[in-house]
């Protein structure tokens, strides 16, 4: 069984971190997984470094930028991640933009994946109808979850074709901006929340983009499977460093 799906049947609230691989240093990314699976973390979204970086906030499009520099590659990430399954068993998504993985072949990048131990891919700019056409096999093929992300403004009939489509989780995205930029959340998405548990999909939803502490975690999961934390995990990072991160996760509960 997928190791997203055997997380996922837990009875308890998940925590799952996002940060771009090959930030702060190129070669922090396995240090940066093995100190988040030490902390307690139950999932890890390991970002894939894109010039282009269109949902993203500032936070985040300044990692992306900064790994770049850094000379972070998707043959460098998996370089990295070769030996991953030997030390760490929680599951890894690899999200990212559709553009450097059709220039890698989808298939030879999910076949990849499956070799390293890659559970699953969030994808933004992959719309579903494509996905089931022409990819949906290929994940299959390979044992990966797609992760679809929906917003307060996804009509009904597009959010149940996603409940369909998907095998894992939803990526409840928290508001329509980019990430990073809430402090909070109001009576708006508090009842956006709520309207999404109460559609009852078959598929468990993870909120993402606006937490960024305990107040906002708990929030967040009040309807919802659990929630994501990324600019502010990379702020800590930027600020820090590495070895703050234990530090980070005792201050989300």
């Amino acid at each position: 069984m997928n190791r997203i799906v055997q997380k996922l049947q837990k009875d308890k609230k998940l925590l799952s971190i996002y940060f771009s691989a090959g930030y702060p240093n190129l070669d922090d990314t396995v240090t940066i997984i093995h100190e988040l699976e030490k902390s307690g973390v139950d999932m890890i979204e390991i970002g894939l470094p894109f010039s282009d970086p269109l949902a993203d906030g500032p936070t985040i499009q300044e990692s992306s930028t900064a790994a770049l520099k850094n000379g972070m590659t998707t043959r460098v990430l998996f370089d990295q991640l070769k030996n991953i399954r030997q030390t760490v068993e929680i599951p890894l998504l690899i999200m990212g933009y559709f553009n450097p993985i059709l220039q890698y072949g989808v298939e030879q990048f999910c076949q990849k994946c499956a070799e390293i131990g890659i559970d699953g891919l969030i994808i933004p700019d992959l719309p579903v109808a494509i996905y089931t056409k022409e990819y949906q096999s290929l994940f299959e093929k390979y044992g990966l979850i797609n992760v679809f992300l929906i917003t307060p403004q996804t009509k009904e009939a597009r959010i149940r074709q996603i409940d369909n489509a998907s095998n894992g989780f939803i990526y409840m995205v928290s508001s329509a901006s980019v990430t990073g930029s809430q402090s909070g959340f109001g009576t708006t998405q508090n009842d956006y929340f709520k309207r999404i548990a109460e559609m009852n999909l078959k598929n468990p939803q993870i909120v993402g983009f606006g937490i960024h502490d305990k107040t906002t975690f708990t929030q967040a999961t009040t309807y919802a499977k659990g929630a994501i934390i990324g600019s502010a995990f990379i702020k800590q990072l930027t600020q820090n460093g590495v070895k703050s991160i234990g530090d980070f996760m005792k201050s989300i509960g």
